[in-house]
């Protein structure tokens, strides 16, 4: 009979093995309240009891990162690439008032290669502890006949929780609360099949520098990973003093898209489209793709990865927090009543783009 045929036929169980062995360690050091048992079992427990919660809702949210991958696999650089998945699934979360307890993650692969897999898996660890939560558990999949050899895909699965009263819905924001920006560290996770289609178009490798910034090249500033907002918001949420009415996480669909996600019918923002500096490479993928400042505002995050709905009053206290949290905080506009379909409009919005 023939000897290891499922590894002839392109899956090798052993090294599978070698994998769990191999990110145990990093599993170990997200650990957090809540945490039973260890990663390697047919599934994982999680106490919520033991978290704290009197009456809990559970959040859950799943997401990829997009074709970013493709340029992670292209340049063979795949260090921050599971931050950038923890990033898309708990920034969705918090945005809801809940906390990360515990992630779970997938990877796919052609062939799997062990140190290729320990570095991405690292990464998401890494995404974990700086969200507070458990890496509890995942799945491998090696499977030769769907990928290309080298190729391998991502998705990333989120399970927080909130008290009930604590539920952020949006439902208090009013005409007059004022719209604060959370800067983005970059293009974020969204976006990049259009960030592809521009560089190719002017014949730009990922290797070159940036022709905005010689002293960077484009693969670092393209594989900057997603920030993760959950440290520097959690306590805000969590004060007995809520301060919070409304969160908006600016991935696909941009800014015109994410914001009326989070506001009662009625109403819509006016922003400044000057109040906030937008990052090199949005400006230069604007004029270089001769991209409509629309489209900047309905693809990307241009600057902007999260933002914060509050009242007039407590602005100074919400920005000052969060600085010293570590945000760069910007006042970008208003809540006000409207009929319009378009319910964010922006202001100064193509000038900022002739800077």
């Amino acid at each position: 009979m023939k000897q290891n045929a499922y590894k002839q036929a392109g899956v090798d169980i052993e090294a599978g093995n070698e994998l769990v062995d191999r990110i145990k360690p990093y599993a170990k050091a997200t650990m957090r309240t809540g945490n039973m048992g260890n990663i390697g079992g047919f599934g994982a427990f999680f106490d919520l009891k033991a978290t704290g919660y009197k009456d809990p809702v559970l959040v859950s949210s799943t997401d990829g990162v997009g074709t970013k991958l493709k340029i992670a696999i292209e340049t063979a650089c795949h260090k921050h690439i599971g931050q950038d998945l923890v990033a898309m699934c708990v920034n969705d979360l918090i945005v809801q008032g809940a906390e990360p307890l515990f992630f779970l993650d997938y990877f796919a692969t052609s062939r799997l290669s062990v140190d290729h897999a320990a570095t991405v898996i690292q990464s998401i660890a890494k995404g974990c502890e700086m969200a507070g939560c458990s890496l509890i558990g995942g799945e491998t999949a090696e499977m030769p006949g769907l990928y290309n050899a080298g190729d391998y895909d991502l998705a990333g699965f989120a399970v927080g929780a909130v008290e009930r009263a604590d539920m952020l819905t949006g439902a208090t924001i009013t005409d007059g609360d004022i719209v604060l920006g959370l800067a983005s560290s970059g293009i974020h996770s969204n976006g990049y099949s259009l960030v592809r289609h521009i560089l190719d178009g002017c014949g730009l490798r990922y290797d070159a520098p940036a022709p905005f910034d010689a002293s960077v090249n484009m693969t670092d500033l393209l594989l900057t990973p997603t920030r993760i907002y959950v440290a520097s918001l959690l306590p805000l949420l969590k004060a007995s003093t809520k301060t919070i009415k409304g969160l908006a996480h600016i991935t696909g669909g941009g800014l015109l898209e994410n914001i009326p996600r989070v506001l009662p019918e009625g109403l819509g923002v006016t922003l400044d489209g000057g109040s906030w500096n937008i990052q090199p490479i949005f400006t230069w993928m604007q004029q270089r793709g001769t991209v409509s400042s629309e489209d900047m505002a309905r693809t990307f995050n241009c600057g902007i990865g999260m933002v914060v709905i509050v009242n007039k009053n407590d602005v100074d206290h919400v920005t000052k927090t969060l600085t010293a949290n570590g945000e760069s905080v910007s006042r970008i506009g208003v809540v006000n009543k409207t009929t319009s379909s378009e319910r964010v409009v922006i202001n100064n919005w193509d000038a900022q783009w002739s800077r």
